[in-house]
């Protein structure tokens, strides 16, 4: 006789469980318990938890305070605005990257928009989310003039907004302590120059960005602040502030200008606002034959700016993560609990470390 055919099921083992507890809850004409789910299905306890934390995480499941589970009617999905700073520019596209990760994680439709570092922009963008009635918003703009304009459309459609690394009027702010990262940017120009020169320090150039405002300016300070703190015998006048709006060909025009007027073998520290600052100072400084001179600490350690400091004898000693890795899964929380009714920060801080080429050197031993 013929073997039967047996027909295959393309089954998956875990929502099929999941579908059983669904189900189980659906039943149910009150609160169920964790090992009374766990009685019923047979699936493993372990199994049953983790099911269960990933339907309250979601919203098809609540748990009461006496940690009973049941049932909720399925509430509609969120969907978050989030407006990119520029696809042209690595740190924001690192931050996007993260964001997106974090949405389909966590379940939010994410509707994503590109400012192109366009305060005009900035403003249409604004005006889409609030067309397509995004639930809340994710503003990653950096011209702090059309911040009040941007913030403005939001609140007038009852949008919230988590305004992220520059503040926003009635916005919940994201990002780093501006200061704090610019003080250890300062910190560690200063030991180089200690180190490598004896303390002998011609010019401090801060590489700063205007549009941002003063928030992100304060970059400039605290590295300004740091130095002193360490190099007390450098004039006033010394130190000297050159606009680079964050962008690499911006700044390298703007110290190619500074060193036509400066002599060869002056030792010069840089605090750029950013990574693509520091690499366009990098670049003016390898033209004109003068790296030797430089000492350079960006801001955000883009993957260019690592392999640099991977280089001993580069400039470019150093940059201040701003764990970029963080954004996306704390701005979705930080999202989720503004729209639940908890209660945040106004101004959220993210982690941030020094990073070196003794520090990469210290990792690559360890890792070997």
């Amino acid at each position: 006789m013929p073997k039967t055919k047996i027909k295959r099921l393309y089954l998956i083992p875990i929502l099929s469980k999941a579908l059983d507890v669904i189900e189980l809850l659906e039943e149910s004409h009150a609160p169920v318990a964790l090992e009374d789910v766990y009685q019923k299905t047979q699936i493993s306890k372990t199994s049953v938890y983790r099911i269960l934390k990933t339907l309250v995480h979601r919203g098809y499941v609540a748990q009461g305070q006496n940690g009973l589970y049941r049932l909720v009617s399925r509430p509609r999905r969120l969907r978050f605005g989030f407006a990119a700073q520029s696809a042209e520019m690595p740190f924001s596209v690192a931050v996007a990257q993260s964001v997106t990760a974090a949405a389909a994680a966590t379940g939010v439709e994410l509707l994503m928009l590109d400012n192109r570092y366009d305060p005009d922009m900035a403003i249409q963008n604004a005006e889409e989310f609030v067309a397509k009635r995004v639930d809340l918003v994710l503003e990653f703009q950096v011209e702090e003039h059309v911040a009040p304009r941007v913030a403005h459309i939001f609140k007038k459609a009852g949008i919230p907004l988590i305004a992220i690394d520059v503040p926003h009027p009635n916005a919940t702010y994201f990002g780093v302590d501006n200061f704090e990262v610019g003080y250890e940017a300062g910190t560690v120009l200063a030991q180089h120059a200690q180190r490598k020169w004896k303390s002998k320090v011609d010019w401090v150039l801060g590489v700063g960005f205007a549009e941002a405002g003063s928030f992100v300016q304060s970059r400039i300070t605290g590295a300004f602040e740091g130095i002193r703190e360490r190099l007390a015998d450098i004039p006033a006048d010394r130190y000297l502030q050159i606009e680079g709006r964050g962008m690499r060909q911006q700044s390298k025009l703007a110290a190619a200008e500074f060193l036509r007027k400066r002599r060869k073998g002056e030792h010069i520290l840089v605090a750029a606002s950013t990574d693509s600052s520091a690499l366009g100072v990098l670049d003016a400084a390898r033209e004109a034959a003068r790296e030797s001179d430089f000492a350079i600490v960006g801001q955000d350690c883009i993957p260019e700016a690592l392999a640099e400091m991977r280089q001993s004898s580069s400039a470019l000693i150093g940059s201040i993560s701003h764990e970029v890795e963080t954004y996306g899964p704390r701005l979705i929380q930080l999202g989720i609990a503004l729209l639940r009714g908890h209660v945040v920060s106004p101004y959220n801080y993210v982690r941030h470390k020094t990073v070196t080429h003794e520090s990469l050197a210290t990792e690559n031993a360890k890792d070997r």
